[in-house]
C-alpha cells in the first residue's frame, strides 16, 4: 500500500475524516481480512492529524468490528481488518429499527418484500438447506412460544441465507430481532403451531424444487396466517 495514497486531513471533524480515508484506502486498495492497516504513529503523519484522532478512529473501527487493534512493533504493528462485517451490520440495524419505534405493520410488510425474493432466490440456486431443516425439527420439539419463535427466527434468518445476498441476511436478522416480540405473540394467540409448520415445510419443499414462484406464494400465505392484517 503507497504511502502517498494517504492525503491529509483538513477540515475540524478529525477522526470522521480519518475514518473516511480508511474507508476510501480499504475499497481503493482492495484490502480484505487479514490485512493490517498503517501503524498508529504513521498514519498520523501521512494524514497530518494527532495520534489521538487516529486512535478514536481505530476505536470506532473497532467497536464496529472491522478492525482488531494489535499492540505490536515493526511489521506487527497495525491495525489488522477483520471479517465481521455482517454481524456488526446486525448490530447497527437493529439498533436503529429499535430507536425508529417502527409499527408491527410496517415491518411485517419489509419481512413480505424481503422474504418473497429470499425464498426466489433460494429455490433457483437450489442451496444447501440444512439449516432450515434444523430449524424445522427444533420448532418440532418446541415446548414454549419463546422457544418455538428462536427456531422460528433461525428458519426465515436461513432462508435469507439461502438467497446468497449478505445484506439481505444481515438485514432480516435485524428486522427478526425488532419483531421477536411480536412473533411470540403471534404463536400465543394462534395457539396450534401445525399451521405454521405445515407453511415452513411448504416453504422448504419449494426451495428444494426449484419453484420460484411457489417459494413467493407459500412465503406470502405464511406470513399472512401468523399475521393477519387485524391482529397488527
Amino acid at each position: 500500500m503507497s504511502e502517498s495514497a494517504w492525503r491529509p486531513v483538513r477540515r475540524t471533524r478529525t477522526f470522521e475524516d480519518v475514518l473516511a480515508q480508511i474507508e476510501r484506502r480499504i475499497a481503493e486498495d482492495g484490502l480484505t481480512a487479514g490485512d493490517r492497516l498503517p501503524p498508529e504513529r504513521t498514519l498520523a503523519e501521512q494524514l497530518g492529524v494527532s495520534r489521538s484522532s487516529v486512535r478514536e478512529a481505530m476505536r470506532v473501527l473497532e467497536t464496529l468490528g472491522v478492525v482488531s487493534s494489535q499492540v505490536g512493533r515493526g511489521p506487527d504493528a497495525g491495525a489488522v481488518l477483520v471479517s465481521k462485517p455482517d454481524s456488526a451490520l446486525t448490530d447497527l440495524l437493529r439498533l436503529h429499527l429499535g430507536l425508529a419505534a417502527l409499527e408491527p405493520g410496517e415491518v411485517i410488510d419489509t419481512r413480505l418484500m424481503i422474504e418473497c425474493w429470499s425464498a426466489a432466490r433460494a429455490a433457483a440456486g437450489r442451496p444447501d438447506t440444512s439449516a432450515l431443516e434444523r430449524a424445522l425439527r427444533g420448532m418440532d420439539g418446541a415446548r414454549t412460544p419463546e422457544e418455538f419463535v428462536e427456531h422460528d427466527t433461525a428458519f426465515h434468518c436461513a432462508l435469507a441465507e439461502a438467497s446468497g445476498n449478505r445484506l439481505i441476511a444481515a438485514f432480516m436478522r435485524s428486522l427478526r430481532d425488532s419483531m421477536r416480540r411480536y412473533a411470540v405473540e403471534a404463536v400465543i394467540r394462534l395457539g396450534d403451531t401445525s399451521g405454521l409448520q405445515a407453511d415452513h415445510r411448504r416453504i422448504l419443499a419449494a426451495v428444494r424444487g426449484g419453484d420460484q414462484e411457489e417459494a413467493r406464494r407459500a412465503v406470502t400465505d405464511h406470513l399472512a396466517r401468523a399475521y393477519p392484517p387485524d391482529a397488527h
